[in-house]
């Protein structure tokens, strides 16, 4: 194997992935597993583990079944962490790479800003915020304690900048109308907050720190949100899940050893207008 290629090899490598079975994740999880890595995936959905499942169990793929595994723990609450942990430790050891992608909807989701219930607000903070920050106490703790690890956290355009309201004039996924609430973006701000503090607070141990921002991604919007979405994008169009995986394996690899504290945009363009 060339040096270069051997940079963004992930063979050796362990990692965690949270929301690794919804649309993005799923895509992220079968790439780390094609370059080489075990890969642990925690998701809340039965529906979704099941679904990734039956994928990473066809043979045709050939992914080895002692190169992952998918649990179910709850990332909000502390103690199931710690057992995750546990687990983690005794059968496959130490964890190299945690991936933050865990996002939460709530019942009221669509709701406008000023009906949306502050249940609702604190449901989703306490996973895309709350709960990636347990995360990286409880496993990036560990690896600045052993000196070397990189955490990648999933935010998006709308944590960066607004969302444009008028695209989701007629706008529709899978029948039924949406928006990006306020809660999104403030939630996915904080996250890239907690990325830049993070990157500093362990850059000393070794421990690298970085973000990825996706762009819109498409999975079943109406052609009247791809058409105005597009519009404001300069490769004029949403993305592919499939997209995206490349930069979380960069990121994880060692081809990014000297890369901390950045926020990659994968976003078409998205962010420069």
């Amino acid at each position: 194997m060339a040096k270069s290629d051997a940079m963004m090899s992930l063979e050796g490598k362990t990692i965690l992935i949270t929301g690794g079975a919804g649309i993005l994740g799923r895509q992220v999880v079968q790439r780390l597993l094609g370059a080489g890595a075990r890969v642990s995936i925690v998701d809340q959905s039965p529906e979704a583990r099941a679904a990734l499942e039956a994928v990473l169990a066809d043979p045709a793929l050939g992914i080895a079944a002692a190169d992952w595994q998918i649990h179910s723990t709850d990332i909000t609450d502390l103690d199931a962490l710690k057992t995750l942990k546990t687990t983690l430790d005794a059968s496959w050891g130490e964890i190299n790479v945690l991936i933050n992608n865990a996002a939460a909807k709530s019942p009221n989701f669509f709701a406008p800003f000023a009906e949306f219930p502050r249940s609702d607000w604190d449901s989703v903070m306490a996973v895309n915020v709350t709960g990636a920050m347990q995360c990286c106490q409880v496993f990036g703790q560990a690896m600045a304690d052993r000196g070397h690890g990189s955490i990648i956290n999933t935010l998006s355009v709308y944590g960066i900048v607004a969302p444009d309201q008028r695209i989701y004039e007629g706008s529709e996924y899978e029948g039924r109308a949406i928006n990006t609430p306020a809660i999104y973006s403030a939630s996915k701000a904080a996250l890239w907050g907690l990325t830049k503090y993070l990157s500093s607070y362990w850059g000393a141990q070794n421990v690298r720190v970085n973000a990825v921002t996706p762009g819109g991604i498409y999975s079943g919007q109406n052609d009247t949100f791809q058409q105005r979405y597009g519009a404001r994008v300069p490769l004029g169009r949403m993305a592919q899940a499939e997209e995206l995986p490349g930069v979380y394996i960069y990121l994880a690899s060692d081809a990014a050893s000297y890369v901390t504290g950045q926020n990659i945009c994968v976003d078409g363009g998205l962010t420069v207008w």
